[in-house]
């Protein structure tokens, strides 16, 4: 019987650290895992989008499940994402997820090419069977091209395995519908950030996030206030962190933006890899003013309450 409990929560969509010579960091790694743990995170979403994986190689991404699975066993819930461009490797990534006792696994549909709907199943249905851990579907159409049928969810359900969606489509009207399909045994994650709110009002049971990496606190305060029945207070606070994300998307891009905010925190994960953009010396003085707001932000709504 697969807990599906231990999914509803708030999971930082983490980043992939490299050192200074922008190789993958297993130490910072594992110094990242601690720090959101240390924030109340306790659930990590790794080598997924934030996770530049169409960047990395497969070892590469063994490296950051392994070095992340020996911080967060047993501490925190762990979803690998295993989507890869080939089915091959996915296989590959999905067998090594389970040998580090990952909670789950997840994937985008397959890239690139435009496949049908059987070609689609035929990728994620491999992954699950060669891994036998729970398979949570990542729907994000606006960098796929794909945007996951109804009629597909529906078929992939059949699998028990298939335990839910992590939905990125920019309409809230879709999580509530895959909600409705899924019901009780389907855990469906918000996936916009700018949207946790009004997703988990529509029927998210969690969310999965890219800025949450840098504001935790803000996140998990929003979330709080939904349990508790406060929609008042979880929409304000969600209308200033949503200000805050278009501000870091504006300062040089959320790859930069973020990893530059945890490195003025003290935690220095690299810079994002190529063809990802780094920072210009301006950007980084927009970055090091939002830093500041951010904080403040936090001061006043999580740390005074």
């Amino acid at each position: 019987m697969i807990n599906l409990e231990k999914f509803k929560n708030v999971f930082v969509a983490f980043y992939t650290p490299y050192d200074d010579d922008g190789d993958v960091s297993p130490e910072r790694t594992k110094a990242l895992v601690d720090y959101f743990y240390s924030k109340g995170i306790r659930g990590l979403y790794i080598t997924g989008s934030s996770g530049e994986s169409p960047y990395l190689n497969v070892e590469e991404r063994k490296t950051i499940m392994k070095s992340a699975m020996e911080s967060a066993k047993g501490k925190m819930t762990v979803i690998a994402h295993v989507g890869a461009a080939s089915t091959r490797d996915s296989i590959i990534l999905a067998k090594y997820a389970k040998e580090l006792e990952c909670d789950a696994i997840s994937s985008v549909p397959p890239i690139y090419f435009s496949l049908s709907e059987q070609a689609i199943s035929d990728y994620w249905t491999a992954m699950i069977e060669a891994s036998q851990l729970p398979f949570i579907i990542y729907n994000i159409p606006q960098t796929t091209g794909t945007n996951i049928s109804k009629k597909l969810f529906k078929s992939m359900l059949q699998n028990e395995l298939t335990i839910g969606i992590k939905n990125t489509s920019l309409p809230v009207m879709d999580i509530q519908q895959f909600k409705e399909i899924g019901g009780e045994r389907c855990i469906v994650f918000n996936g916009p950030d700018e949207q946790f709110a009004a997703g988990r009002l529509m029927g998210a049971d969690g969310g999965i996030g890219g800025t949450y990496g840098v504001m935790p606190e803000l996140f998990l305060k929003i979330d709080e206030f939904i349990r508790k029945g406060d929609f008042k207070l979880a929409s304000e606070l969600q209308r200033i962190t949503t200000g805050l994300i278009f501000e870091i998307l504006a300062a040089g891009g959320m790859f930069g933006a973020c990893k530059y905010i945890l490195k003025l925190r003290g935690m220095d994960i690299g810079e994002p890899r190529g063809p990802l953009p780094k920072l210009t010396k301006e950007n980084k003085r927009t970055v090091e003013q939002l830093e500041q707001k951010i904080s403040n932000v936090i001061h006043d709504w999580c740390d005074k309450n």
